[in-house]
């Protein structure tokens, strides 16, 4: 059965270093030896599968090293059911398109707004599924700022949707936080613009 960790220290130059399991533990040694594939380097914070022997001294050492989820765990992981949508998740979309449909009754805001969600939130959607191919093949991963700032331009209902429906980044409990923040300040935002003296304010600026 192989583990889950991350690269936490490389030395290139002496083809060794030391592996971080994400369920927690002791660092594993690893050597360049371990990887299966031998022709790429691997990165420091790079997601690695491994498994456990016994180096000549009796120490713990990593063996069979992949930096994608082997075929056999990638088929029981599509076997496990996808993350459980918690109440303010579920509630949070249907939530905003009420509150978007009641500020466009009260203020009539451009209908430019609803088309940069609708267009923004796409994209968020597709970065998740490149980020979330990336993690499993161990290519360049898309950083979470950029996936933060995503969410605060109005892409957090893609973002919402690729977190529960990819299983990408749901269960991560700081990555979620700082989410959920960009997901307020951009409905405040929402609201501060689309009212009377943010259009007016808007309207005199590109006067």
């Amino acid at each position: 059965m192989h583990i889950e960790g991350i690269l936490k220290t490389w030395n290139d130059d002496r083809g060794f270093g030391f592996i971080q399991p994400s369920q927690g533990g002791a660092d594993v040694f690893v050597h360049i030896k371990a990887f299966s594939a031998r022709n790429v380097r691997p990165q420091v914070n790079q997601r690695v599968f491994y498994e456990i022997e016994l180096g000549p001294e009796g120490k713990p050492r990593a063996k069979n090293v992949h930096l994608s989820r082997p075929v056999a765990s990638q088929f029981r992981q599509e076997k496990v059911a996808p993350a459980s949508w918690g109440t303010v998740s579920f509630l949070a979309i249907p939530a905003f398109v009420f509150l978007f449909g009641v500020v466009s009754l009260l203020w009539q805001p451009p209908l430019i707004l609803a088309a940069v969600y609708l267009t923004v939130s796409a994209f968020t959607f597709v970065i998740y599924a490149m980020d979330k191919s990336a993690a499993k093949t161990g290519a360049w991963r898309t950083s979470e700022s950029t996936l933060h700032w995503l969410s605060l331009f109005g892409g957090w209902p893609g973002a919402l949707i690729g977190q529960h429906l990819l299983r990408h980044k749901s269960s991560k409990a700081p990555f979620r936080f700082v989410f959920w923040v960009t997901v307020f300040v951009n409905v405040a935002l929402f609201i501060a613009l689309a009212s009377p003296e943010g259009q007016a304010h808007w309207w005199f600026v590109n006067r």
